[in-house]
């Protein structure tokens, strides 16, 4: 931690390169699935592996960022490295640090973990890596690995500072994790991003697979605690996929990360109706609107851009249809809040404003301004800490009808980490 702040972005691939290097290069001794885009890669991934798992392979899964435990994001057969594990691999790798610092320049946080994430993964070993980007993908930390199939989930605007101010540029850096003779999975995409990437895929002569064309969600329909799915793959098509998550913004994450495993798997063979049923039917992923209590329904949700967001409360409507729903919503000072807060108020009849556990947070009282701009001010209400936030938003929906009252807490993937935490929520 000592080394930097997460989102501190430095495009350059030497530091890492230089450090993979002279651990043996890693990354390059198992297969990998490498998964960019704006929204929706950790549950991808997730995805990808719960697939991979019913195959019988062993597969390493690096996610981020973290929702409690920096442990989270380097996991081997779905479960994070135990402290004593995660304390041995960092040892592994700390005497080469300081070399790279004095010889190259010093690496970043993001730069350490991933190389601790590689090198578990060598040392397990895995069959696969799963390999969630950090930020963006051309420069990201993650991309001395080569991965055999490159998923793009949907692009959108967030991270512009670092990544750049409309949709072509960002997608242009996103792109860069398709490599040569890969195969790139494309969720649908705006128009922009999608002409990027196919212009990538072309240059260095990857095959391209995507939503709607190549694969896509046949059909969908609400199932209790969850949705029902038919997909059609790149070699068949799977009826009655129960995937316990909400939303079709999920289901096309899953059809995505179907793809990806077919493409990955040698033959023509479809992966087997049981196999796909058996994965779907066991995945998770917390903090997307995740149920953490009932009566009232508390849902954590880890949207942090107008995209996500919008996606969160199509679902919300769709999946619970809540007669009263109160927002509890701590969110970054850098994020693109007045959007997020108009997204909101169609479904929140009050909003509980308060802020989360990083530095970055907005204070409560200037997103309480904000948030009066768009939903008044009797709807809003101002608590400085999230504890006292998450019992005032409870005591607000209590006020209506018990089995139709939800609250909702979001704003931010720390938001949603901090909520977990306090709420107890299952690991």
């Amino acid at each position: 931690m000592a080394r930097g702040v997460e989102w501190d972005f430095s495009p350059t691939l030497d530091r890492i390169t230089a450090l993979m290097e002279i651990l043996g290069d890693p990354q390059h001794s198992y297969k990998v699935v490498h998964v960019a885009g704006t929204n929706g890669k950790t549950s991808t991934a997730r995805m990808v592996e719960a697939l991979l798992r019913e195959r019988n392979l062993r597969v390493g899964r690096y996610t981020s960022p973290h929702l409690q435990s920096m442990r989270e994001r380097i996991s081997i057969d779905g479960e994070p490295l135990s402290e004593e594990r995660f304390a041995e691999v960092y040892q592994d790798v700390a005497p080469y640090l300081e070399m790279i610092d004095a010889r190259v320049g010093k690496l970043s946080f993001f730069e350490v973990l991933t190389a601790m994430a590689f090198a578990a993964f060598a040392d397990a070993p895995v069959d696969v890596a799963v390999v969630e980007t950090g930020m963006g993908g051309t420069w990201d930390a993650t991309n001395v690995a080569d991965g055999t199939v490159a998923v793009i989930t949907p692009i959108s605007l967030d991270h512009t500072d670092y990544l750049g101010p409309d949709i072509a540029t960002i997608a242009g850096e996103k792109a860069g994790i398709i490599k040569p003779k890969a195969t790139a999975m494309l969720a649908q995409q705006a128009l922009p991003a999608a002409e990027v990437l196919m212009r990538r895929a072309a240059e260095v002569g990857a095959v391209v697979a995507r939503e709607g064309l190549e694969f896509g969600v046949l059909n969908r329909e609400l199932a209790l605690g969850g949705q029902m799915l038919q997909l059609r793959g790149l070699k068949g098509v799977y009826e009655d996929v129960f995937l316990p998550l909400y939303g079709a913004h999920q289901a096309g994450n899953a059809v995505g990360a179907l793809a990806a495993v077919e493409a990955l798997t040698a033959g023509d063979d479809p992966l087997g109706d049981e196999v796909v049923r058996q994965a779907f039917a066991q995945v998770s992923s917390p903090g997307r609107l995740e149920i953490v209590r009932r009566g009232p329904t508390v849902l954590i949700d880890a949207a942090h851009n107008p995209a996500g967001m919008e996606a969160t409360v199509e679902a919300l409507t769709e999946a619970f249809g809540f007669t009263r729903l109160v927002a509890v919503v701590a969110m970054m000072a850098d994020k693109d809040v007045d959007t997020i807060l108009e997204l909101l108020e169609p479904v929140a009849e009050e909003i509980v404003v308060t802020r989360n556990s990083s530095p970055r947070s907005l204070s409560p009282d200037d997103l309480a301004a904000r948030a009066e701009a768009v939903f008044g001010q009797d709807r809003v209400h101002i608590e400085d800490r999230l504890d006292d936030a998450i019992d005032r938003g409870v005591a607000l929906a209590d006020q209506g009808d018990e089995f139709g009252s939800g609250v909702l807490i979001t704003g931010s993937v720390v938001t949603a980490g901090d909520a977990r935490i306090l709420l107890r929520a299952a690991k």
